[in-house]
């Protein structure tokens, strides 16, 4: 295969792409968009299942994501250097991926031209988190996930019975 028939993703490194390439690596897991938590001791980051009060629930996709900053300052605009040095950004995301060396997955819509199979494939949020406007700085210890596979494995238990 030469390069005109290989995908944007094999033939540029992230730094080369265009906006809009760039763009189209989401896949549209929000993953990303969960709140965390941090030890002020360790350092040690806690993902929690609470979205970012941006993020619609349904698409996983952010509902004001050009001006997403002025509603969220803290809200990270990722570039090919947090790509590669943020450990909070999950294994799945195309980004991290793509900065690593590896390629994107089947469920990923660039490869299958489909939207919906990252949430098929339970790779996104959808359907186990809730909005953070549903917790209180109080109570946002009680969201803590250990990992993002457990709420993949009860929603597939969940549809198997």
């Amino acid at each position: 295969m030469d390069n005109a028939e290989k995908p944007f993703w094999k033939q540029k490194t992230l730094e080369e792409m265009s906006e809009a390439e760039w763009e189209s690596l989401c896949d549209g897991c929000g993953r990303c968009c969960l709140l965390k938590l941090e030890d002020e001791d360790t350092g040690e980051i806690y993902r929690t299942r609470l979205a970012c009060r941006l993020l619609d629930l349904g698409t996983c996709r952010c509902s004001s994501y050009a001006d997403r900053q002025s509603h969220v300052p803290d809200c990270v605009s990722l570039t090919p250097e947090k790509a590669r040095t943020l450990s909070w950004l999950p294994e799945t995301c195309a980004y991290r991926v793509l900065a690593n060396g590896g390629d994107l997955a089947w469920w990923h819509p660039l490869v299958s031209g489909d939207p919906e199979t990252v949430h098929q494939a339970g790779i996104s949020v959808r359907g186990w988190v809730m909005s953070e406007e549903r917790a209180t700085l109080e109570t946002m210890h009680r969201y803590i996930i250990e990992d993002y596979d457990r709420p993949r494995r009860r929603a597939r238990a969940r549809q198997g019975s």
